[in-house]
């Protein structure tokens, strides 16, 4: 069993910055990607940014220049940072993980970004 716990979700203005943290524990055997996906009403949940563990990293458009993914492998952590915060942004945020047996999925956490 693989627990994956988010936080640093909230309300923040237009232009401000949040920073996301998920910590995955349990039987993990073996992390290969963790990542951030999104859902906001009424549409599909969407990718975000995801890393390997070999530290490649992907990410949406809609948010390059904007969010930075990273890790902290020893603590089984990513993070997101997100700065230039949009109304558009708001969105339950999701963390998963792909590990060598399955794949993973937080809870989610709610940013909301007022204009």
């Amino acid at each position: 069993q693989v627990q994956l716990v988010e936080s640093g979700g909230g309300l923040v203005q237009a232009g401000g910055s949040l920073r996301l943290s998920c910590v995955a524990s349990g039987s993990i055997f073996s992390i290969n990607t963790m990542g951030w996906y999104r859902q906001a009403p009424g549409k599909q949940r969407e990718l975000v940014a995801l890393m390997t563990s070999g530290g490649t990293t992907n990410s949406a458009d809609s948010v390059k220049g904007r969010f930075t993914i990273s890790r902290d492998n020893a603590k089984n952590t990513v993070y997101l940072q997100m700065n230039s915060l949009k109304p558009e942004d708001t969105a339950i945020y999701y963390c998963r993980l792909w590990s060598s047996r399955d794949n993973y999925w937080g809870q989610g956490t709610q940013v909301t970004v007022s204009s």
